[in-house]
């Protein structure tokens, strides 16, 4: 029984330096956001399922695999947060999708302006190659004031970082010669 308390006990303070860490990694970067000139790759909020249902129209939203009522929480929680720790926010652009549009409009940091360069490539849906390098060259030419926030899709932030990315959680990145460098991820409860 001790053996079972003490795995229990060093389990636990595993996952409280973990969840320390992680928590310092946060206020850094938004530390870093608060002084501009990043940008901030963001998957759209909650929409549970994969892809889009047959039928996909993309000026239809009923067409389309929409926010939850969880995923428009998600974002309305991501644009309070940005706006609690003060993070200036020049542009917001977003995928045409309507997940994505409505992700930016909840989150309510500035105008939205719907562009193609952030639209989904998923299942052929786009040219992933052109999407990604117009995506790549915007980010690179990024230079503020403020930050640059960009919301688009899973397989759009994969192709650009590498790395996978949660439903509403956000990689910031600081652009440098023609590419970028990870500055850290943010993921905003929407509870």
């Amino acid at each position: 029984m001790d053996t079972l308390r003490h795995l229990t006990l060093t389990l636990l303070l595993a996952v409280l330096s973990i969840l320390s860490i992680s928590a310092e990694a946060n206020d850094a970067t938004w530390q870093a956001l608060q002084e501009g000139g990043l940008v901030i790759l963001m998957r759209h909020s909650l929409a549970p399922g994969i892809g889009d249902p047959p039928g996909f129209e993309l000026s239809q939203c009923d067409t389309q695999r929409n926010l939850s009522k969880a995923g428009r929480t998600q974002a309305q929680a991501a644009g309070r947060a940005s706006r609690e720790r003060d993070i200036p926010i020049a542009a917001v652009y977003s995928s045409r999708w309507c997940r994505a549009l409505d992700t930016a409009e909840l989150m309510a940091l500035g105008s939205v302006e719907p562009t193609p360069w952030l639209d989904s490539f998923f299942r052929g849906r786009g040219d992933r190659a052109s999407i990604t390098q117009t995506a790549q060259e915007q980010i690179a030419a990024w230079q503020g004031p403020g930050n640059l926030l960009l919301i688009t899709h899973q397989v759009n932030i994969t192709a650009l970082t590498g790395s996978g990315v949660g439903s509403g959680e956000m990689i910031v990145v600081r652009p440098a010669d023609e590419s970028f460098q990870v500055v850290g991820r943010l993921s905003v409860s929407g509870q």
